[in-house]
């Protein structure tokens, strides 16, 4: 898909466009999951947030992952990860993997766990009629177009660069250039949670970013809400 587009912004996903209801985070995702399967365990988020601190492709971004470019590869890199875990947590290594698939499922259902933040349809909007093309760059499962449609995002968004599809993960200069090469916008901004990997790597391909939702120093430009976004957009055009 190549098109060419006048001014682009792309967007970080999780954390910035949507997010999943209540708590967030793949430990609390593995709790959700035993309170399906497991009702009235007695685990919550903490038990398992030691145990996914590394592991996930994201962990090593300066490390490109080609062989995790199908979705089955990509989960089985990560199953693992979950599995270990539960294991931790006391479960049995077959009922720590079932554990795990169960997590999955959840994860990647829209009508589930994700939602939208309350200013992101209605900033997209105001921003396409102001002439803006939306594309998202996000490190990501494999199933981020279907969360995207689920929540109705892609009537909104020209184009989704996953990183479980190119297997390159922000701030990757090559996950960047997945979505550039590709439009190839006369302008180009990044908008996201996340100040290293959305804000700083951005910047340091020369492309303006700005940080949104989770304040940090190291950003440059700041906004709470989607809406700020438009106001240091508006400034930026009027300068």
């Amino acid at each position: 898909m190549t098109l060419t587009v006048d001014r682009l912004l792309i967007w970080d996903f999780d954390g910035t466009l949507a997010h999943r209801r209540g708590e967030t985070g793949w430990s609390i995702l593995l709790a959700e999951a035993l309170d399906a399967e497991e009702p009235g365990h007695a685990h919550s988020g903490d038990t398992f947030r030691p145990h996914l601190r590394d592991g996930f492709p994201w962990h090593q971004p300066e490390v490109a992952h080609p062989e995790l470019c199908e979705p089955e590869a990509w989960w089985a890199s990560v199953r693992p990860v979950l599995s270990r875990a539960y294991e931790a947590a006391g479960y049995a290594p077959a009922r720590a993997l079932e554990l795990a698939d169960a997590a999955r499922r959840l994860y990647v259902d829209p009508q589930v766990g994700w939602a939208l933040f309350d200013d992101t349809l209605p900033a997209l909007a105001r921003l396409t009629e102001a002439g803006w093309t939306h594309a998202i760059l996000s490190n990501h499962v494999p199933e981020l177009r279907q969360i995207v449609a689920g929540l109705g995002l892609d009537e909104v968004v020209a184009f989704i660069s996953c990183s479980a599809e190119t297997g390159y993960e922000k701030p990757h200069a090559q996950a960047y250039a997945s979505v550039l090469d590709a439009l190839r916008p006369a302008e180009a901004w990044m908008v996201g949670d996340n100040v290293v990997a959305d804000v700083l790597g951005a910047e340091e391909l020369g492309i303006p970013a700005v940080l949104v939702r989770r304040p940090d120093p190291r950003a440059a430009r700041y906004a709470d809400t989607l809406a700020g976004v438009e106001r240091l957009l508006g400034d930026a055009v009027v300068a």
